[in-house]
């Protein structure tokens, strides 16, 4: 038995009382690890609070660049405007729908696609791949586009025109694709002996099943349709259909011109346009900042079962 631990690496010393002991070069390597990432987390943490702090401070401290972890020269004119706008309030929740409705018809089309091009029983299933493979390269441009959204489908100045043209993206339906070839076919087999139909089998067996992939593309979609503009910028001239993110772009382009015509004066235009883009960023990151963390442990799990193939 001596014989035998005298053998063990060093890695896996043994004290005497049975413990084992981390060897030099892991102890050395544990801690080289936890100051490159701590560096990491401060450096990925600092544009965060500086943009906290940014929002927070007065127009003549943010132009002579005095800021940087804290509010210089406190002031929150900016908020106040923003947020006792009632339009804010009403685009606010525009954002809220579009990103609801829009995450819930892409995730039901993605991962319908994606269970239905996974199964190679599928009759023309190269086909139905090769068409959503030619889409990531050629599409027909933005005016013929805008032509079938607004004029073909009538959808100028509704939700569907924001929603809709954004409900497939082909990355995640090959990503959600890969993940469901990898999916063992001994359950749908047996589901398939219990009486289950295809549908059946999808819903009840492979979609809970599913957890990791699902909550990372609903992530993706939810985050994208959450800081969308343009498409809303493009179909909607209705303010009382714009998404937030619109609002807060023609707030910035406002305030800019403001501050064009007052010359620098002290006025409130002033002290908006200097720090609209710190309280304009702060208030559009702020609720995927909150819901990311309750994702986050799916996160990882979901891209790499979804992206590597057994």
């Amino acid at each position: 038995m001596v014989t035998e631990l005298s053998k063990t690496p060093d890695i896996l010393a043994v004290h005497s009382g049975g413990a084992i002991k981390d060897s030099r070069s892991y102890r050395v390597f544990r801690v080289v690890n936890a100051v490159v990432l701590t560096g990491v987390c401060l450096v990925t943490l600092y544009p965060f609070v500086n943009l906290i702090a940014k929002s927070f401070s007065s127009e003549g401290q943010i132009a002579a660049g005095n800021v940087n972890l804290i509010p210089r020269g406190f002031n929150t004119t900016t908020f106040q405007a923003v947020l006792t706008d009632s339009m804010f309030w009403t685009n606010y929740k525009n954002t809220v729908v579009y990103t609801v409705v829009g995450t819930l018809i892409a995730m039901a089309i993605t991962s319908t696609y994606a269970y239905a091009i996974s199964r190679t029983q599928l009759k023309g299933r190269t086909f139905f791949i090769g068409i959503a493979v030619f889409t990531m390269f050629f599409n027909g441009g933005l005016i013929p586009n805008y032509i079938l959204v607004a004029n073909f489908l009538g959808w100028r100045n509704s939700m569907w025109a924001v929603v809709v043209p954004t409900a497939l993206s082909i990355f995640n339906l090959l990503v959600m694709k890969s993940f469901f070839e990898n999916f063992p076919t001994e359950l749908e087999e047996a589901a398939t002996i219990d009486g289950l139909t295809t549908y059946g089998v999808f819903g009840r067996i492979v979609l809970p099943l599913s957890k990791a992939v699902l909550a990372t593309m609903t992530l993706f979609y939810a985050v994208g349709l959450w800081n969308s503009w343009f498409t809303a910028f493009l179909y909607l001239d209705d303010k009382s259909l714009f998404p937030v993110t619109v609002y807060l772009r023609n707030l910035i382009a406002a305030a800019t011109g403001s501050q064009e015509i007052t010359g620098g004066a002290g006025t409130d235009a002033v002290q908006i346009g200097a720090n609209i883009q710190s309280v304009t960023m702060l208030l559009t990151v702020l609720p995927i900042i909150c819901l990311y963390p309750f994702l986050q442990k799916y996160f990882v799990s979901g891209v790499m079962l979804g992206s590597v193939k057994g």
